[in-house]
């Protein structure tokens, strides 16, 4: 080829190249500035991941051992099969009581710098501690719990190889099962996709539904960033849960929490919704607020809200389009919360979006416990 042929035909190349570039870079810039990719979950610093560690929190996720009647494991609550939380309105509680609010997705919670719907833990590490030592939830105590690991000879060895102690100690079994937690994320969904440049992980109703979502809609003034949650408080107008009208055992565990965490006497008897972050800092503005919950992997996770009292992503969605709902705590509801007009075109739309949001499902075999020996022997 003639060396002014092929200087005209470099030229066409990289024309051609410059112009893929520039509309790539123009196609990336017209995604959402207020939403993001999800990118590797933050490792702190005094608890660095380990294969030993992140194996050793994972037998002690599904260990019931950590909790006061041994039957109560992490993942009674946190179920693999239904979405890492529970699937009722509100979570199972300890054996002689209910819980008062919904589980959780463990999902991504590694993203979290408040964990609990009131932002109570700021930690994996803290949240573990908090659950397994929780009236409603895994009620145990310090030294039973340590105990019971101790006599398992396999605990001893691992507990000695990751942390370098002779004996088990329980705030390195919190810190070994945020470190499995860490490793429960989900960075892979056609948002996920779309956001890093992909064109064509959303299809045309998602794309809508995205449009929706940080337009019409007003979703993404609360559910933003790369968590989709700015983990502010809210009060949305959630309805009271409807066990505590005609359940007496949800009844007596609601009035336990309410004296529990400080109420008034006036507050004890009156009251007949969830206060929610108001416990925190006993300031009468945040009655009825709770954090807004991160919106990955809902597709897994339904009911929804606080106290479950939504039981689909098209009721959420509706609840939102009339303007929320109505409490007890009428005063605190947020002026962002408004009537949408969303048609029925929009809303399924919207729902195509949320959707997005969601890769697969994440699902794990429970791990064969190490067995109890008695100290000393080595034998069973």
């Amino acid at each position: 080829m003639p060396t002014a042929m092929r200087s005209i035909l470099s030229k066409w190349i990289l024309a051609g190249v410059s112009a893929i570039a520039i509309a790539a870079t123009a196609q990336a810039s017209e995604r959402p500035k207020e939403l993001a990719p999800l990118g590797p979950p933050p490792i702190p610093a005094d608890n660095p991941q380990t294969p030993e560690k992140i194996e050793l929190g994972k037998l002690l996720f599904f260990d019931p051992r950590l909790s006061g009647n041994g039957a109560m494991p992490c993942s009674a609550c946190h179920l693999p099969d239904a979405g890492w939380d529970f699937p009722d309105k509100i979570s199972l509680g300890y054996p002689g009581t209910v819980h008062w609010r919904n589980s959780q997705t463990v999902i991504n919670a590694a993203y979290y710098g408040n964990l609990f719907w009131a932002g109570a833990a700021k930690s994996l590490e803290a949240q573990a501690k908090s659950a397994a030592k929780g009236a409603v939830a895994g009620n145990g105590e310090d030294d039973m719990l340590e105990a019971r690991l101790a006599f398992v000879p396999e605990y001893r060895q691992r507990f000695k190889d990751v942390f370098g102690t002779d004996y088990p100690r329980l705030n390195h079994a919190w810190m070994a099962i945020a470190a499995f937690e860490r490793t429960l994320v989900q960075t892979d969904t056609p948002f996920d996709a779309y956001m890093r440049g992909d064109d064509t992980s959303l299809d045309a109703a998602q794309k809508r539904g995205l449009d929706l979502f940080t337009g019409k809609a007003g979703c993404s003034q609360c559910h933003n960033g790369a968590l989709l949650s700015n983990e502010r408080y809210y009060n949305i107008g959630v309805p009271a849960f409807d066990g505590w009208q005609d359940d007496e055992l949800a009844q007596i565990t609601f009035r336990y929490e309410l004296y529990a965490k400080g109420s008034t006497e006036k507050m004890y008897r009156d009251f007949k919704d969830d206060p929610g972050v108001y416990f925190r800092a006993k300031d009468k503005k945040y009655l009825g607020k709770f954090r807004v919950p991160s919106l990955r992997y809902t597709k897994y996770t339904a009911p929804y809200m606080h106290n479950g009292m939504l039981a689909t992503l098209e009721e959420v969605i509706e609840f939102y389009n009339q303007g929320g709902g109505a409490n007890e705590f009428s005063q605190t509801k947020s002026s962002l919360i408004q009537p949408l007009g969303l048609t029925s075109k929009e809303k399924a739309d919207l729902l195509a979006f949320l959707n997005s949001l969601s890769g697969e499902r994440i699902t794990m075999e429970e791990p064969e416990l190490p067995p109890y020996a008695v100290l000393g022997t080595g034998t069973q």
